[in-house]
Order: C-alpha cells, then sequence, then structure tokens
C-alpha cells in the first residue's frame, strides 16, 4: 500500500523538509478531473448549454465535497477533538453518500436559481459519479481505509494478497493502516506484526461497481426512453449494491440507524423491499414478458438467501443488529427511485416525444443582434413636444370660437320641463273661463 504517493522538498524559507502528498487526495482530484471532462462532453451531446452546466458543476463538486465531510464528521464525532481537525482530509474521511446527497442539493439549488430543471442535468452527471467512485475507492484501498471484514482460511490466496494491509513506517502520525490498527486494538494480532490479517478488499469491490456502473449507464443513454431514467438507475442499482456491500465491511466510521432487530429479520426484509421496489418500478422497462418476470422472481432470492444465512442455531444466542447509515440511505434512495421510475416510464408509454423532450433555453444575444436593435431618434424625440405644444394651441383655438359662436346666438333657451309642457297643453276652453 502507498498511502504517500510522494514527497515534495521544501525550501529553507518554508521550513525545509518535505510536503507528502498523499493518494487518496490524488484520486479525489483525478476524479474531479476525469468528472468535469464527462459530464461536460455528455451535456454537449444532449444540446444543453456548457456554460451553465460548467458553472454547475463547480457548485455541485465544492457541495458534494462538504457533504461528504459533514456526512462523516456527523458520524464519528468522537474521533474529533478540535474544530481544526473537521478540515484535515488529506487521507480520507468522507463518506460518499454524503457527496451524492450534497451534489444532489447544490445542482438542485443552482438549477432552479437559473430557472432550468433538474432532470436533464442529473441524466448527465451521474455517470461521472459512478467514474468517481471507481477513481476514489482506489486512492482509499492505497491509503488503507474502508476495509472489510477478515477472510476465511479458504479464501483464494489472490484476495488474501490484495486484503492485507501493512504496519506503516513512512508516515508522520499514524503508526499502522486502518485494518492494522483495529487489528491490534482488537487484539487479534500483536502489536509486533508487520500486516493485518487478510480482510475484503472492499475497496476494489466498490471500485468494481462503480466502473460496472458506469458502463452500464452509457450503454443505458443509447437505449433511453425519457429524462430522468440514467440517474434513476443510477439511485437505485448503487444502493442496492452498497448495501450488500456493507456486510462485507468491518471499519467501524460508518455510523448505524436504529431500529435494532436480530439480522435474520432485519436484513431479509430490506433486502425484500429491494425486489419489490425493482418489481414495480425498474422491471417495467423490460419489453418481453418472459424475461421481466424472470427478473423479477430473481430480485427476491437475496431476501430468501438472507432468511437463510443469518438463520439462528438452536438455543444459540442472537445480537441485535442496525442497519449502517450507507445502508439507510442506500434503501430509501432505492425504493425512492424506483417509485420514480415507475411514474416517469408510464409516462413515457402515453407521449414518447414530451418525455425525451428537452427545455428550451434562451439563446444568448450576439453582439451584432445588440447592434441592430432600432435606437430612439433625436430628431423624432425633439419633435415629439412641438406636437405637444402645436394640439395644445389648437385645442384653445377651436374653444374660443364655440364661445363666440354661443355670444352671438344669444341665451340659450332653457329646455322645458313635463310641468311646463303640461301646462302648455291645457285646452283653450279653460283659459277663456279664466280670463272671462
Amino acid at each position: 500500500m502507498h498511502p504517500i504517493l510522494f514527497r515534495i522538498p521544501l525550501p529553507g524559507f518554508l521550513g525545509g523538509g518535505a510536503l507528502p502528498v498523499y493518494a487518496y487526495g490524488v484520486m479525489l482530484g483525478l476524479s474531479l478531473v476525469v468528472g468535469w471532462y464527462l459530464t461536460l462532453g455528455l451535456a454537449e451531446k444532449d444540446g444543453l448549454d456548457r456554460e451553465t452546466f460548467a458553472n454547475c458543476y463547480v457548485v455541485t463538486a465544492i457541495s458534494a465535497l462538504i457533504a461528504a465531510r459533514l456526512l462523516y464528521v456527523v458520524t464519528n464525532l468522537d474521533e474529533f477533538t478540535g474544530f481544526a481537525q473537521v478540515f484535515e482530509v488529506r487521507s480520507g474521511g468522507m463518506v460518499a453518500y454524503g457527496g451524492f446527497l450534497g451534489g444532489f442539493a447544490g445542482s438542485w439549488a443552482y438549477l432552479r436559481w437559473k430557472g432550468m430543471p433538474l432532470i436533464p442535468w442529473a441524466d448527465v452527471a451521474v455517470p461521472s459519479l459512478a467514474s468517481g467512485l471507481m477513481i476514489t475507492r482506489v486512492g482509499c484501498y492505497l491509503y488503507g481505509c474502508d476495509f472489510g471484514r477478515p477472510l476465511s482460511e479458504t479464501a483464494p490466496a489472490v484476495l488474501k494478497k490484495l486484503g492485507t494491509f501493512p504496519k506503516w513506517t513512512d508516515m508522520d502520525q499514524a503508526v499502522g493502516s486502518p485494518a492494522w490498527e483495529q487489528h491490534v486494538n482488537d487484539g487479534r494480532i500483536d502489536i509486533g506484526a508487520a500486516t493485518s490479517l487478510p480482510v475484503h478488499p472492499t475497496q476494489i469491490y466498490e471500485s468494481a461497481v462503480g466502473l460496472g456502473l458506469l458502463v452500464f449507464l452509457l450503454w443505458a443513454r443509447k437505449h433511453q426512453k425519457f429524462r430522468g431514467q440514467i440517474f434513476l438507475y443510477f439511485a437505485f442499482f448503487y444502493g442496492a449494491a452498497r448495501f450488500a456491500l456493507e456486510f462485507l465491511r468491518d471499519d467501524r466510521e460508518r455510523g448505524d440507524i436504529p431500529p435494532a432487530l436480530a439480522p435474520y429479520i432485519l436484513f431479509p426484509i430490506c433486502l425484500a423491499l429491494f425486489g419489490a421496489a425493482y418489481s414495480y418500478g425498474i422491471a417495467g422497462i423490460v419489453k418481453q414478458r418472459s424475461l421481466r418476470i424472470a427478473t423479477q422472481v430473481a430480485a427476491f432470492i437475496p431476501a430468501v438467501y438472507a432468511m437463510v444465512a443469518f438463520r439462528p442455531e438452536a438455543f444459540q444466542v442472537v445480537s441485535w443488529v442496525k442497519l449502517s447509515t450507507s445502508q439507510f440511505i442506500g434503501l430509501t434512495s432505492g425504493i425512492a427511485a424506483a417509485i420514480g421510475f415507475a411514474i416517469l416510464h408510464r409516462n413515457a408509454l402515453q407521449n414518447p416525444v414530451a418525455a425525451m423532450a428537452l427545455p428550451k433555453l434562451p439563446e444568448p444575444q450576439t453582439e451584432a443582434e445588440a447592434d441592430e436593435e432600432p435606437k430612439p431618434d433625436p430628431k423624432k424625440a425633439d419633435k415629439k413636444p412641438e406636437k405637444k405644444k402645436e394640439s395644445a394651441a389648437a385645442a384653445a383655438s377651436t374653444s374660443t370660437t364655440k364661445a363666440k359662436r354661443r355670444r352671438a346666438e344669444g341665451p340659450a333657451k332653457k329646455p322645458k320641463t313635463k310641468a311646463r309642457e303640461e301646462k302648455d297643453e291645457e285646452p283653450a276652453v279653460d283659459r277663456d273661463r279664466e280670463e272671462t
């Protein structure tokens, strides 16, 4: 293992010595660079605005790093004695699911601010999550963190060699790899042992999961039926894979979520929920009916196997267990992804064209178009007040003419009221009587 890839000599005015460059930090930086080119290349291929999504990638990466570190800190508070230790991430100390959730939240906030939908961005961004998983887990392996349970004596020799972590001799602070330290503290090996017990190299397992997901997602893009499909594929299948890998993990920096139940009850229930989620949501994309039914039946096999594997022997004392933080997040996100998949796929069957439609973005205005915009004419602007003055003078002359005409015609006759009209219509006989 090589937790420190190399050291950079420092000049005398900086204190001399050498600055260690950690393997995990190098792999983390490499994953960000690969993710940048992969995401923007896919965005451009889908016809999305490159500049907007380039800015979104930066926001996503920063929020993902912050959230990944915060989730680690929250689940391992007993490791930190000072606030400054929170920022010491050169050798690891991040949770992958924290990064995924933080990146999702950062993307949503930025795109909402820009008035753009999240789903098209999510589809082009998740392949970079798979590539990042593949690369960063190599950094975890070189450092020795995130290791697995001890291997059995009958395990293959190659697996034992890959899963053996040494006692460090070139590190500044720690005295051994995390696996070596845990085995010494548990009394499984003596402090003079040169290596840890052979354990499952779960870092390599998860790196292989990342590679497999990357290949699958890029293939699925060629057969995509609706926007959001690639993102939901990743959320479901990584959730299921991470849930299973947690059975082999043995490091104690993962945290747990209640309730505590017997393992032959808790784990089969959770795996059955994964099977039901797949049958309801993801399986609908399989067109051939017989193949679809076969995959739905196969989705429940892990639950049945767990029920048998974790069943206690007669009169055996059963120790209750809890889900790890990653298992809980993987289960809940997987179920949510399957439900969302079912809804969007149903809509795609009803309207395939709308399901693959992209939002229309406002095209940026070029300098030539800006120059062609009509500009206000200063001559016309000067003539407007004159027109107002002319219309006012015309109105004044018209009112004067009307006044002269009224004076020439004499006083205006008052309109007859109804009473006067009736008086004028009285018969002449009555007026003659009054005169007599």
